[in-house]
């Protein structure tokens, strides 16, 4: 490896079957356009990982959109279903190259796991036992490998008591896993609609601003953030280290519904 793998997330982008669909006033396939123009600028990533809600209303025309978006940025894309998704109508349309719906990447020396954190119906996360036993089966198989895992919902709570109800609800069992495997360098998620970088004792945190709508960070109750959107981006080094920022837009295309309690 002579150089840093590099990756973009990109989350949340709740496009829907319409190209004139809206998120509290926002535009949402106009907000991706941009957010995809702007990380266009910079160097080429190795991958694109999009961490669920790719599909506001999980309707056939509007994964054709995000294909369209997405192949604008030249590099392997590896999704994620969010709760607004259904999980397999994105596997259906998100397979094909340069699309991937794979549990596991391994780019020597590292290893990307991509877990599937949705239930059907519900808002919140849950990691089924099966997935967790196929992570600790991956990670016991190449202790060699440098490890990050990707997931759409938050594993720990950041901060905002109303997400906080919509987060994964068995984290501890995620966490055992990954206290028995010491390569895991780090976490990173969706759902959350805001910039977020902690560590856990070793262990890097990292949640993603989404490309349309921002939600206000220590919140009680449902509040709209004015931050424009964004996307993060990962340099992955050899040695295990993690550089990351998050880039934004300039200001926010569009106007929001600043007095929403919800949608």
């Amino acid at each position: 490896m002579t150089k840093p793998l590099r990756i973009l997330q990109i989350t949340d982008t709740h496009l829907h079957a319409s190209p004139d669909g809206q998120l509290l006033g926002l535009n949402t396939l106009r907000c991706l356009q941009q957010v995809i123009e702007l990380a266009s600028r910079g160097p080429i990533p190795d991958l694109v990982v999009a961490s669920g809600d790719l599909a506001h209303d999980a309707t056939a025309s509007a994964y054709r959109q995000v294909r369209q978006c997405f192949t604008n940025l030249r590099a392997p894309v590896y999704c994620l279903p969010g709760n607004h998704d259904e999980a397999d109508m994105l596997k259906t349309h998100m397979r094909t190259e340069p699309f991937h719906t794979t549990p596991l990447l391994i780019h020597h020396p590292w290893q990307l796991l991509f877990l599937d954190s949705t239930v059907a119906g519900k808002e919140g996360g849950h990691l089924s036992r099966q997935q967790l036993a196929a992570m600790e089966d991956n990670l016991g198989q190449r202790t060699d490998l440098h490890a990050l895992v990707f997931v759409h919902h938050q594993p720990v709570p950041v901060g905002s008591a109303w997400l906080d109800t919509m987060a994964i609800d068995n984290p501890d069992e995620l966490f055992a896993v990954i206290e028995r495997h010491s390569q895991i360098r780090g976490i990173v998620w969706g759902h959350v609609h805001q910039e977020f970088d902690r560590k856990r004792n070793n262990l890097r945190l990292l949640a993603t601003p989404s490309t349309c709508l921002q939600f206000m960070p220590d919140s009680e109750r449902f509040s709209v953030d004015t931050l424009p959107p964004g996307f993060r981006w990962l340099e992955l080094h050899a040695d295990g280290r993690i550089e990351t920022g998050v880039e934004r837009l300039q200001k926010i295309p569009g106007t929001i519904d600043l007095a929403s309690r919800g949608y």
